[in-house]
Order: C-alpha cells, then structure tokens, then sequence
C-alpha cells in the first residue's frame, strides 16, 4: 500500500509542478516533457439533431512563431466525421492552449477553445497518506480531467453560402498573376475526350487552325508541361489530362528567353492534393466510332502520395481541300487545280505515374514519369490538272496521286525533383531533373498516275518511297532558390542546363520500271544528327512599397549546337556568346478593386537545326524545303501594358496592350532549284533574316457571372503587323493589316444537374503567319508562309451538354457538338514571284463526342502531416477544397 501511495504523491506532484507553469515549453530541464494524454470527441448534428458526415473538424493550436516572433495557430489535427456524426481526437498535448473548428459546406462554421482543466484534491493536491481511497479517488479524477466530451454540436444552415453554393465551390475561370494568367480548364464541356488542341480553342488569347497550328497572339509559343519544355505536341495530351493552362505572354527572367516574339503556353497536369484515396474512371466515342477512355487514381496517407493515370484516344480524321494556283515566270503559263482528301487512322496511348516522399517536415522527394505510344495510317489522294493559259479549255496534264503509309511514335518522360523548405515561411530551394526521350518510324508510298485528261487512258506512272526513322533526347537540369524578406520582398535566383540530341534518317526511293526495283536517290536521301545545348542563369528581384509592386530580373544565356549529315560527312558547329535579357514588371493597385500592371522583356529566337542544314528535303515533292546556314538569331523586346478590375457581383475585365519589336526576322523565301527526283525546276522554300518586324495589338477578357446560373467568358484581341524585307532583293514589304480575333464561351448550370457550355470564335481576315511551318500539312499549303496574302475570315460553334448523376453526382455523361454550322474553314489567297494561289479546307466538321465520366475516393483530413508554417496553410486550403468538391 505505502508502494501505491508513493507512487500517486510522485505523480500528482509532477504534474502540480507543470500546472504552476501554463506557459512552460514541451520540454522540460534534462528531458521532461509532459506526456501527450488528452482526448476530446464529440458528436455534429444539424439543427434538427440529424447526425453530419463528413464534417471537417481541425485543431489548431496557438504556438510561438521563432521566424516572425509572433504567436500563430497552426495545424495540429484534423478529421471529417463518421456516418453517425462523431468524432475523436487523443493524443493531445494537455498544457497547450488549443481552438476546435468545425465546418461544412452550407453551413455557419463552429469553433471553441478546448483546455484540459485537473481537478486537484484538497489540500493544495498533496494527498494524505492516511487515507488510500481518497487518494485513489484524487488521481482518477486527475485523469478524468484529461477526458473531454463536447457533447452535441449543432451547424447552423447558412443561408448566403446556400445561396452562392455553385460558385464558392468552383475554381475560378481566370486567376490573374504579376506574370501570367491561368485559366481553369477542368470544367470545360466541348473538350471531354478530345485532346489539349480542344482545351486551346476555348483558352483566351489562343487561336487555333484546322490543321492544329497554335499561335498565341498571333505568333507560335513555345510548349510546356508542369513548367518544363517538352517535345509533345498538343494532339499527344488528352484533354482530360489537364489541370489548368497558364497563359504567359510576356515571359519574365525565370523562364527560358528562346522562342522570340512568341509567349508560353504552360499546361499543368492534374494532381490530386486530397488525402486518402480517389480518382476516376472515363469513356467516350465520336461519330466517326473512334474511342478514348481512361482513369487515374490517386493515394496519400502520411508520408507517401501515388498517383497514376492513363488514356487511350483513337483517332478517324478526314479532311477535304481545294486549291487553285496560277503559276507564271514561265512559258506558257499554267493554271493549277487541286483536289485533296486525307484520311487519318490510328491512335495513341498516354500514361503517367507519380510518387511523393515526405522525407522530413520540410523535405519533399518527387517521381514522374510519363509514357506515350502513338500510331497512325495516314492515306490521301490528290487530283492535280493543269491547264494551259495560251491554250484556253485545254488540259496540259492530270495526274493522280495516292499515298498511304505508317507513323508510330514512342517517347518517355522521367522526373526527379526535390523541394526543401526552410523555417522562414516562403523560402525553398527546389532541384529538377526531367529527360525524355522519344522515338518514331515511318514509310510513306506514294504512287502517281499519269493521263491525258481525268476521263483519258494512262500516260504514265512513277512510285517513290519514304523511310524515315529517328530519335531525340532532351534532358533538363535545374535548380531555384527563393528566398523571402521583410514584407513582401523576395529574391529568386536559379541555374539551368538543357541539352538536346537529335538524329533522324530519312530514304527516298524511286521505282526503276526496267529492273521494277526501288533505287535510292542519295541527292534527295538526309541522314543527320545534331546537338543543341543552352546553358542559363537568372535572378530576380520582388518587393512592394504599400499597393506598387514590382518584380526586376536578369537572365544570362548562352547555346551550341553541332550537327552532321551521317550520309556524307558533312558537319556543321556554331556557338552563341552569352547574351542578357532583362525583365522588369511593375503593378500598382488602386481603389476599387483595380490594378494597373506593365512589362517589358527581352527574348531571342535561335534558328534551330532543320533551319539552318543546307540540304534539300525532298519528303514530300510537292512541299521541298532547305535550310540556310547563314540565318542569325532574331531578338525581339516586347512591351505591354495591362489594367484589370473586379467589380461588384465578380464581374472581372482585363484590357492590355502590347508591342513587339524584332530585328533579323527569321522569315520563309522562295526560289527555284533543279529537282533530281523528277529531273525539272520546282519552287523550294528556304529561310532568310529579314530586316525586321512589329507587332501591336489590344487585348480585352471579361468574366461575367451574369446571373447564378449562367456565366460568360469572352475575349478579343484586335493586332496589326508588318515585316520590314527591304535587305532581300526582289521582295516587298509585307502590307500592314489590322485584324481581330474574338471568343466567347458560356457556362449554363440548369436543374436537375444538368449543365451546358456554348463557345464560338471567329478570326477576321488576317495576314498569312510569319514563320509558321512544323512540316506537317497539306501539299502546296506550305509555300504560302514565303508568300504574301492573307487568310479569310472563319468562325465556328460548338455546344456541349452534361448530366451529373448518381449520389453526390459521382457519374456524369458529356454530349459535345464542334463546328455546328460547318462553317470553321480554313481559305487563304497567297501571292509572290512566282504564284497566285487559293486554298480551301475543312477538317472534321460537326463532330460530335459522347463522354461518360465517375469518380470515386474517401479522404480522410488526419493524413495531413506536414507540419510547417506555410505548408499547415496550404493543408487546411486543401481540405476546405477537398470538402467542398
């Protein structure tokens, strides 16, 4: 018994000694610490006492800040409620001073201080050893008192939330940043199972053609994913996919300065923050029956976070054009008429898989990678009869060609990647590590029949043949630093390697009808391989002075390639000195909700190797293009300037202007050049610095919640340009042509869960792209970007439809139709030394898609165990999205 006593007296005075000291620290001298034994629970019912699942209840304790020398409430639990409304939490510290919140969505947030208060026996808590059953009694009450039963919490309904429930549950459509802005894609109906093409088409600012050229202001941007370059292209990402894209078009020091007066479009995959597990599950068809579907599923509980994704897309394309081209210089003269229709069969696979390690509180491990499988069986037919001018109504010639052939692609991504936080709330040091590679192959047969008009007997025939085959590596390396100051001042400075290796094969076959042998052509045949590396370092520099922000920064470059013609031996170097491109970005906000903000930059664009080989390419005969080793890098400065309101009902508009100005325009010309393959002189387009260019424009977006259940997105941008060729000696300038291109999209919540998206664009007539040819498209199409002229106007419809269903509409099904009208065509008239010409054509009209959708998962809010300053916060933002989705 006097054991027993002992040890109760050790005890209640241990713990009569901690409570002198409320504010005391966790530990102790030589060790003490006080053991976690608290427990609270407690029960959450609606205000008719019906139990609440799912509820969000945190802790949150009040702790001394050594960085910023304050107290903050930080995260120390948190859970969702059980199916019966309860909820429990032990393990608590009992001496710290602690608030429970309790919230859901369309309800008045709860919260509460919790403190343990020990019932101390009579006496000043020292018991008499005279009396064991009271001293008993004195430490069970003790221990009682680390048990605390909340009893019933009733959740009040509130009303406003009620009220505005379909927008606080949504991400915005438009975020507005100091250097970009992102656009949330995740909701956007007409692109369900189509791929990242169909999410640009409803992106502001962002136009694309029929043949799925992007351009951004009208000019090409340079391609990311998750803020790193990739050698995908926009038609090998599902739709479904992404996240969100980010519109830059004005990019500061941080990213890469090649892609001249183009910005970057930068898509963001999703990934799932929500803890415990979900994912979903997708199927679709198109009218032609080509299918896609996929899923991706995603767990994270305490230290690890996995996640996975796969889509499949079958691909049944058909195209049809037209073209008609009076080609003089030559006697006689001739006209040209040209029939095309291409079908495309085939398909591609994407996958993805990810793993997070949280190797400490503030160090995070990540792995990606990321597998595409593509395939396709590309078949056209082109009906080509010339005429005589000198001999009106007379057919000099008619010939069909048809081809047919195979392209596969494979291509993987690895990415490792490290992020370190520091106490100091915003500073990290982050380290990346992507390579992707990829790998294609292919064979084109093209088989040309000749006759004596369409109806006539066959003259003649010629078949070539095409192999190609090829690789390329692109490894990037990287780390960034950021690191924080007093208010809002912040220095970011980073290093960057990128290296790129390319090698491709390309043989060109003719058919010898004597021996019936294909026969090489080595003057029209191109093995090479090259190197591209660009070594750069930046550091910027951000503050704000009251509402004037501003951000300065300098980038350093510097790049080398090297190449080789496999197939003669032929090498070719060249390396650029380091070059600086500055940045500046000033805003100011003013009252009102509005902001005035500016920019000026400084890029360059590089020629890149298939710019600068010399070689004739003879791929396609009726598309021969060289290179000229003697291009320069063109360097643009861009200038813009943007002012921005929020007014009242959310109503948000953005208007800027911008200017670009470049010097040694990298521009397509032609010229005419003996042809060994069909033994005459055909036109062949190269490339050429001109003098140089500008571009201007004004760019307006809105958002508009027009009422609660209909909101409107629209955009225009109004641009003008000119290119300066007074240094190329038989050419003119560029006629200067105001053009506009507007967008509008509309999102309609109705009853019963159903929703639909109604979007249109048009594009006014615009003059042809400056340097706008990725070697893929129709025959004769290509030389217009060498010539004058200009595209006619286009526009295009495209509605979608969803109904959400089952419980906490879990499935959905999306009813999407493009280009209702038939009327998004692409039609240029083009003109230069040598050529008048006309083009119509049309892809895929009036396409419809039907897309099946169902998501699953649990989360569970106590797997949240970062336990810093800035990731609590960004924890408790990602269980208060979790819950309300």
């Amino acid at each position: 018994m006097k054991k027993t006593l002992a040890i109760v007296v050790l005890f209640l005075t241990t713990l009569t000694s901690w409570a002198q000291f409320p504010g005391a620290p966790a530990g102790g001298k030589g060790g003490q610490q006080i053991p976690n034994m608290g427990h609270i629970y407690g029960k959450v019912t609606d205000t008719a006492g019906k139990p609440m699942e799912g509820a969000s209840v945190v802790l949150l304790q009040n702790k001394f800040d050594t960085v910023s020398k304050k107290r903050k409430e930080i995260l120390l639990k948190g859970i969702v409620t059980k199916a019966n409304g309860e909820f429990s939490f032990a393990e608590l510290p009992i001496m710290a001073t602690l608030k429970i919140k309790i919230s859901a969505t369309g309800f008045v947030s709860y919260e509460s201080p919790v403190a343990f208060q020990m019932k101390m026996p009579a006496g000043g808590g020292q018991p008499t050893s005279s009396d064991p059953a009271a001293s008993m009694n004195a430490l069970n009450g003790v221990l009682n008192s680390f048990e605390k039963d909340l009893g019933n919490i009733k959740l009040n309904i509130d009303v406003k939330q009620l009220q505005a429930v379909t927008v606080t549950g949504s991400k915005p459509l438009l975020k507005m940043d100091i250097d970009k802005k992102v656009f949330n894609v995740e909701k956007n109906l007409v692109s369900a199972g189509g791929t990242a093409l169909d999410i640009m088409k409803n992106v502001p600012s962002v136009q694309v053609d029929i043949d799925g050229n992007v351009l951004l202001r009208n000019a090409p941007p340079q391609l990311y994913i998750d803020g790193r370059p990739t050698t995908l292209t926009l038609d090998q990402i599902p739709a479904d996919a992404i996240e969100s894209v980010e519109v830059i078009t004005n990019p500061s020091a941080k990213f890469d300065a090649s892609g001249g007066n183009a910005g970057i479009l930068n898509i963001v995959l999703k990934k799932n923050k929500k803890t415990g597990y979900n994912g979903n599950l997708r199927a679709g068809v198109d009218k032609y029956g080509a299918l896609n579907g996929g899923g991706d599923i995603n767990l994270r509980q305490e230290k690890f976070n996995i996640s996975a994704s796969i889509n499949a897309n079958q691909m049944k394309s058909k195209t049809t054009g037209t073209t008609e081209r009076l080609n003089f210089g030559s006697i006689p003269e001739t006209m040209i008429n040209q029939e095309n229709k291409n079908n495309m069969n085939g398909g591609f696979q994407f996958g993805r898989l990810g793993f997070d390690y949280f190797l400490s509180n503030r160090t995070t491990i990540s792995l990606g990678a990321i597998k595409v499988h593509g395939e396709f069986n590309p078949e056209e037919t082109i009906k080509i009869g010339t005429d005589s001018l000198y001999n009106s109504g007379t057919l000099k010639s008619y010939s069909e060609r048809v081809s047919t052939g195979k392209r596969s692609f494979n291509a993987n991504g690895f990415q490792l990647g490290m992020k370190q936080l520091f106490p100091r709330e915003g500073e990290e040091l982050t380290a990346d590590m992507n390579f992707f590679s990829g790998k294609n192959e292919g064979h084109t047969d093209y088989n040309t029949e000749y006759f004596s008009s369409s109806t006539g007997p066959k003259t003649g025939f010629m078949k070539q043949n095409m192999v190609n085959s090829g690789t390329n590596q692109f490894l990037t390396i990287q780390s960034d630093y950021v690191r924080p100051f007093k208010g809002s001042t912040k220095l970011e400075t980073g290093v960057r390697a990128q290296l790129r290796k390319l090698n491709n094969d390309n043989f060109n076959y003719i058919l010898d009808p004597i021996s019936n042998q294909f026969v090489l052509v080595p003057s029209a045949t191109s093995n090479y391989k090259n190197n591209d590396n660009v070594y750069a370092a930046y550091v910027s520099f951000a503050s704000a002075i009251k509402d004037f922000g501003y951000k300065v920064g300098l980038r350093a470059e510097s790049s080398e390639y090297n190449g080789e013609l496999t197939n003669t031996g032929e090498k070719f170097s060249n390396k650029y000195p380091v070059s600086l491109f500055p940045s500046i970005f000033l805003s100011q906000k003013l009252k009102g909700k509005q902001e005035l903000q500016m920019s000026y930059t400084r890029r360059i664009n590089r020629p890149n190797f298939f710019q600068l080989l010399p070689f004739t390419d003879y791929t396609d005969p009726l598309n021969i293009t060289k290179g000229n080793s003697n291009l320069v890098p063109e360097f643009t400065n861009s200038v813009e300037m943007s002012y921005s309101k929020t007014f009242k009902g959310n109503h948000f508009l953005l208007a800027s202007t911008y200017f670009k100005y470049t010097t040694n325009l990298i521009t397509r010309y032609q010229e005419k050049q003996f042809d060994p393959v069909i033994g005459s002189d055909v036109l062949v387009s190269t490339f050429i610095n001109a003098n140089s260019s500008y571009t201007t424009g004004v760019e307006v977006t809105s958002t508009n919640p027009l009422t609660k259940w209909w909101d409107l997105t629209s955009n225009i941008n109004v641009y003008n340009s000119k290119i300066n060729t007074d240094n190329i000696s038989g050419s003119t300038s560029q006629d200067a042509l105001w053009s506009w291109f507007g967008k509008v999209n509309n999102n309609f919540k109705l009853p019963a869960n159903f929703s639909i998206q109604l979007s249109g664009t048009y594009q006014s007539k615009t003059n042809l792209p400056v340097n706008q040819n990725s070697g893929f498209g129709p025959p004769m199409s290509q030389s217009q970007s060498a010539a004058q002229g200009y595209n006619k106007p286009t526009y295009g419809v495209d509605i979608a439809v969803k109904k959400s269903f089952l419980k906490n509409n879990a499935a959905s099904a999306t009813l999407s139709f493009n280009d209702i009208f038939r009327t998004r065509i692409q039609e240029q008239y083009s003109y230069n030394n040598y050529f008048t010409q006309n083009y119509y054509r049309l892809r895929d009209p009036q396409m419809i898609r039907l897309t099946f959708s169902y998501r699953f998962g649990k989360m569970d809010l106590s797997l949240f165990k970062r336990k810093n300053l800035k990731s609590m916060g960004e924890g408790m933002q990602g269980a208060s999205e979790g819950m309300q989705q």
